[in-house]
């Protein structure tokens, strides 16, 4: 069943979209960076051809492994934040550890959000499970997500396995259903 054309769009969540995920050697490079980094592209071309809303994450996390300093927390070139798109720097997993990102979500009537980028067992599942004790309700693009590798195992395994946790808390979309529909599908 599709949405409303009545309804806000959902806000497009871009998470994480930084150089360091992608970044060969580091710790925290991401295994398919490159075909998540273009689905995520996709969608936010579209999201921005309609002029509807954008938010962008932004881990800041205070480590040695994570310094906010280095231009490796920079956001990737073409997903840098235009002006009138919103951002929030979360210190802990979750988005919701950035009092500004809570306040936001606790002031908006549409919190159907479409969630993108990287970071997918660590910023995408705890902003999802945290939303949804909230009553918030998440659409993940299961195809425009991404994790670093696991010390060991079968990668795409282990990605499938979040996606499958994150599965019990939002509702998983590929990007091509949702710019089929252009975003409005049932959360």
């Amino acid at each position: 069943m599709l949405v409303s054309i009545h309804d806000d769009p959902p806000i497009l969540v871009c998470a994480d979209l930084q150089v360091e995920y992608l970044t060969q050697g580091r710790r925290h490079v991401i295994l398919d960076g490159d075909a998540a980094t273009s689905r995520c592209l996709e969608l936010l071309t579209l999201w921005r051809g309609r002029l509807w809303p954008v938010m962008h994450l932004k881990r800041i996390a205070q480590a040695a492994w994570f310094n906010p300093a280095s231009r490796l927390t920079d956001w990737i070139a073409e997903a840098k934040p235009r002006p009138g798109e919103m951002t929030f720097e979360h210190p802990l997993p979750s988005a919701y550890s950035s009092p500004r990102f809570v306040d936001y979500m606790s002031n908006i009537r549409n919190t159907r959000c479409v969630l993108t980028g990287f970071s997918l067992d660590e910023t995408i599942l705890a902003t999802v499970v945290e939303g949804f004790h909230r009553s918030h309700r998440y659409q993940v693009a299961g195809d425009a997500v991404a994790c670093r590798q696991p010390n060991e195992g079968d990668p795409a395994a282990y990605k499938q396995a979040v996606v499958n946790v994150i599965g019990n808390f939002a509702t998983i979309h590929s990007s091509a259903e949702l710019i089929k529909t252009s975003g409005a599908v049932a959360v």
